[in-house]
């Protein structure tokens, strides 16, 4: 239908059936057109016109009086909502997500943005993927995936670390993993290979520990096997896992292994971290209860022997924080 037929169509619906068969009439062929945004305008519109109030501008709020905000609220929602599951249907994804932002329900977003396989290769496609799910916290951890996945881990920790202060504590902790796992992955596919071409019939090791044990020629010469920012990183976010999560056996690995590494390439963190990987390793044994009594020793005799109040905030911190997230808030509460 051209414009010219639909004003002349709604024209003689005006004269037929009154403003409520114009606006029906309307929506009906912005549906067809598929003119989603126009069909919001249209709603929100007809609500407006419903409540005798201004047209010029049908989806603002400063026309509305305060006491009938609410009213039209509920129809700015609804409209919302169709025109963001309709774009959703028509998969246009960002589009969609401006209107279920709007009204706070991104659910429907993510539920998309779920089911979708991960991309093998960066594109428009991936990156609008990327852009919702990580950028637009939609799905971080679906976000995360694609981005480790098309644009390779240093891009992806830098990211992440731009953007981890912005994430929920399960969400820090979900997109922890992920790195933890495929850095580990990567590290021990590497060092295998190094030690079957020294030693071609040493038994499988199934841990990373039990590979590296009693094999100090692998760090020989200031030898590494990943990149050693990267190492960093990864730990340093692994302390956001959740007591007693798996991955915290992978994080303890990457902190023995990098407990082994040359001096310089291990950089010191802040307190109680600036041994930063021998520290790592009494963290991750915390949380994930393996002798959780030294651990908390090691962290008290750092406290004790802080050379400063703001170190020894900073150590408090990490004890109080440890405590309460394995549910001994007696002990963190003593501390705090």
């Amino acid at each position: 239908m051209t414009t010219s037929t639909t004003f002349a169509s709604l024209a003689e619906q005006l004269q037929t059936g009154g403003p409520a068969a114009v606006f029906d009439q309307l929506a009906a062929a912005l549906l067809e057109q598929k003119e989603f945004h126009k069909l919001f305008d249209a709603r929100c519109q007809r609500k407006k016109f419903e409540m005798s109030l201004p047209l010029h501008r049908p989806t603002s709020f400063e026309d509305v009086p305060n006491e009938r905000r609410d009213e039209f609220e509920v129809a700015y929602m609804a409209a919302a909502r169709e025109a963001g599951q309709l774009l959703l249907d028509d998969k246009k994804l960002g589009q969609a997500w401006m209107y279920f932002h709007a009204i706070r329900e991104t659910a429907p977003v993510k539920a998309v943005l779920d089911a979708m396989p991960l991309p093998r290769e960066s594109n428009d496609a991936s990156e609008e993927l990327i852009d919702l799910a990580f950028y637009k916290l939609v799905h971080p951890v679906k976000g995360l995936q694609a981005m480790l996945k098309t644009h390779g881990t240093c891009s992806t920790i830098t990211s992440l670390d731009q953007q981890f202060q912005n994430l929920s504590p399960e969400q820090r902790s979900e997109c922890a993993a992920i790195l933890v796992k495929s850095l580990h992955t990567d590290l021990l596919q590497s060092i295998e290979r190094e030690v079957k071409q020294r030693m071609p019939f040493a038994p499988p090791a199934s841990t990373l520990r039990e590979l590296i044990a009693g094999r100090e020629w692998l760090f020989a010469d200031n030898n590494y096997h990943i990149d050693v920012s990267h190492l960093h990183s990864t730990v340093r976010f692994a302390r956001s896992l959740t007591a007693g999560s798996p991955e915290l056996a992978l994080a303890r690995d990457l902190a023995e292994y990098g407990s082994q590494l040359s001096p310089q390439f291990q950089y010191a963190g802040e307190a109680p971290f600036t041994e930063f990987y021998l520290a790592h390793i009494q963290f991750f044994k915390f949380l994930a209860g393996d002798e959780r009594e030294a651990a908390l020793a090691y962290f008290q005799q750092q406290l004790e022997q802080a050379p400063d109040e703001q170190d020894q905030a900073l150590i408090a911190y990490v004890l109080v924080d440890l405590l309460a997230r394995t549910e001994q808030l007696d002990h963190a509460v003593v501390l705090a």
